[in-house]
């Protein structure tokens, strides 16, 4: 990421915004980073949005984790195992797991 103070100026206020776009934002920014992803921070506000009934918002936590299963798939398959999301969001993010 070239500009890492965007994280702290905008990106950690949108994961709890009244927005549901930004909130969706929040969780999708680091969608193509790879091994570079802040899963930490991925998790977080995933974690954040869990409990939303927004399709959006369980559409983008699904697709976020089944990106991030191509390169960190064990990872990806605790923290499905550890908490509890929609089956939406489940469905999405075990997608490549076996």
């Amino acid at each position: 990421m070239e500009h890492p103070e965007v994280i702290q100026e905008k990106i950690e206020k949108w994961s709890t915004d009244s927005n549901m776009w930004l909130r969706r934002t929040s969780i999708l920014f680091q969608l193509k980073y790879k091994k570079y992803t802040n899963e930490q921070l991925l998790y977080t506000y995933i974690r954040r949005n869990a409990n939303s009934r927004e399709f959006f918002i369980q559409k983008a936590i699904g697709w976020a984790l089944r990106e991030y299963s191509k390169t960190n798939p064990e990872s990806v398959k605790n923290f499905i195992a550890e908490n509890e999301l929609a089956k939406l969001s489940v469905r999405e993010g075990s997608k490549y797991l076996t």
